[in-house]
């Protein structure tokens, strides 16, 4: 197993990405905590899962916009497995508004949740992984829009942007004391967040047509990457980007 006894925090893990995230490193080995804001019960049946298949989980309320709970949260895995190896800053949000719609309300709640939770979770995990020696990693789930620009969409390619410079600028500061921090930057994903899409056969049929490999990525696509990242076998990567988008960046301009 890849991950065996590895022991790793994944923010939004009850559904989407971080769903998958969660039941590919517990198949390898991970002790997962699955961090959640909402959908408790959701949490509770992808645990019973978890736990089914043989693999270790629990379940912790958190709000990644507070770095209160976020602390709270890296303490749970402490608590429960003894330290932490690994944290995924999964948890995103979306307006889906241009940059004369969006409100001051809709731009800090995007920027407090794909952003600023990244960078005290990225703050919070460092320290921890430095108190308890022996390195650790971060892995930030951007998005291609990190650098591909998506009008109507503003706020989110502003956080996005913002974590590409988090994780180049941190895994520097933080490569002497033996701790990563990688990017995964997915392109159109199969996920909740993009259900209107999906439920639209010509937004599909556009979609489709500007990604080379003509499908959008299942959360496994993504989840198969965090495993890989965070194994032995990705030791040396580090302050840059895993770009998992099928080649939609290559194949459409402005999509």
């Amino acid at each position: 197993m890849l991950l065996r006894d590895t022991s790793i925090v994944v923010t939004g893990g009850n559904s989407g990405i971080g769903e998958a995230i969660v039941l590919a490193a517990a198949a390898e080995g991970a002790n997962v905590v699955v961090d959640y804001v909402s959908h408790p019960d959701e949490t509770t049946s992808l645990i019973d899962k978890v736990e089914a298949a043989g693999g270790h989980a629990v379940g912790v309320e958190a709000d990644v916009s507070r770095p209160a709970d976020l602390h709270t949260m890296i303490q749970k895995a402490v608590d429960t497995y003894g330290r932490l190896d690994v944290l995924v800053n999964n948890a995103g949000i979306e307006t889906r508004t241009s940059l004369l719609d969006t409100t001051e309300d809709d731009f800090d709640k995007v920027l407090a949740v794909d952003m600023k939770s990244a960078f005290f979770g990225t703050q919070i995990a460092a320290k921890q992984f430095i108190s308890q020696g022996g390195g650790g990693l971060v892995l930030n789930i951007s998005s291609v829009h990190e650098d591909w620009p998506m009008p109507g969409n503003i706020a989110y390619c502003v956080a996005k942007g913002g974590i590409r410079m988090l994780t180049r600028t941190a895994g520097v500061e933080l490569g002497e004391h033996g701790i990563r921090v990688v990017n995964i930057a997915p392109g159109a994903v199969a996920t909740p967040i993009n259900a209107s899409t999906e439920d639209d056969p010509e937004k599909m049929k556009k979609l489709k047509a500007a990604i080379p490999l003509r499908r959008m990525a299942q959360p496994d696509d993504i989840a198969d990457v965090v495993v890989f990242l965070a194994s032995g076998k990705a030791g040396y990567m580090t302050a840059t980007t895993v770009v998992v988008d099928g080649g939609i960046m290559q194949g459409s301009v402005g999509l």
